[in-house]
């Protein structure tokens, strides 16, 4: 992988640039874990410093205050350099920043971009060529923004020296897979213990759109319907179909979703494809008649009808709320 996946006895150094916007719940599961390690290890496997672009205070999407350390020096050297962001990168990640992260990557021995972390390295063209992710709400437009990069749906991905995860949980499975690879399976099984966290998965697994808790392991059915319907956003399939690939009857099939979901498996593969429009018109520019052809809509009016039954209001509606300000 790199050295950086190396067992090492010297501390690593850290540094995380933080964004405006960036989820709160990402920058913990990506530093909190250092802090662990080094206190159940009982000695400094990890230093780190969270830093800004200009060294001023940041501001997490849930509005929470995080002070920094100082300003993103991009000619200090360091083990491993964090990209946090998450919503509203595009506008975040203006033409200094972009240059200070390109300059800070060359002095680094390792790059992670976290959640919407992976689109400020994919812009700054240090992923090209590369395999990378980003979190699964975005996969699709990463993919259309980024054409050289082989963009893929798993948790984490790692390609040379530059590591992507997809958001919060996957930053926590690459931390301690980390920990794991540095200072041991012990240690690392130590620090997830700490969090009561048992699911230590890999990087290739992919990211769900639909977590489903116990559903995955009491009725495997329905969890392998959902994923199939995730597959098929932008290109619905009949529910029939959906139903042979899991093996059962529709009939069967209904009644599993009524009994788990609460919802026909047809209402189900709706409401999937309306969010994931909801996503789109909220988080992108995209044209409502694109979002429309992505969500598996042949037309504007045919997924303005849809979105305003489930949600109340016509997508334009839902468009200018998100913009208006808090």
């Amino acid at each position: 992988m790199t050295a950086l996946f190396s067992p090492a006895a010297e501390p690593l150094s850290v540094t995380l640039l933080v964004l405006a916007e960036t989820s709160l719940m990402s920058l913990a599961a990506t530093l909190d874990p250092l802090r662990a390690a080094n206190r159940v290890a009982k000695t400094p496997c990890y230093r780190w410093a969270v830093v800004s672009i200009d060294g001023a205070e940041v501001f997490t999407s849930n509005r929470l205050r995080i002070a920094v350390d100082g300003a993103l020096d991009p000619n200090r050297r360091c083990d491993l350099l964090v990209v946090l962001a998450a919503f509203h990168v595009l506008e975040h990640a203006d033409a200094r920043l972009l240059h200070a992260v390109r300059t800070a990557a060359r002095n680094a021995g390792a790059v992670l971009g976290v959640e919407a972390g992976s689109w400020v390295l994919g812009l700054t063209g240090v992923l090209d060529g590369r395999a990378a992710t980003t979190h699964w709400e975005d996969l699709e437009e990463f993919r259309t923004r980024f054409p050289a990069v082989d963009v893929k749906a798993d948790r984490w991905v790692a390609d040379g020296r530059f590591f992507t995860t997809g958001g919060a949980a996957p930053a926590l499975d690459f931390m301690l897979s980390l920990i794991r690879a540095r200072q041991g399976a012990t240690l690392a099984l130590d620090v997830a213990s700490l969090y009561v966290y048992d699911g230590l998965r890999t990087g290739s697994e992919a990211q769900p759109s639909v977590a489903l808790g116990e559903i995955a392991w009491r009725e495997p059915r329905v969890t392998a319907a959902i994923r199939a319907m995730e597959r098929h956003i932008d290109a619905p399939v009949p529910v029939a179909t959906i139903a042979r690939r899991v093996g059962v009857s529709t009939r069967t099939l209904e009644g599993l979703f009524l009994r788990t979901v609460g919802r026909t498996p047809g209402a189900f593969f709706l409401q999937l494809r309306l969010k994931a429009a909801r996503r789109l018109l909220v988080d992108t520019r995209l044209p409502i008649g694109e979002a429309a052809l992505r969500t598996g809509f042949g037309s504007t009016a045919a997924l303005s009808r849809a979105f305003r039954r489930e949600f109340g209001v016509p997508p334009s509606a839902a468009r200018r709320a998100s913009r208006a300000p808090s």
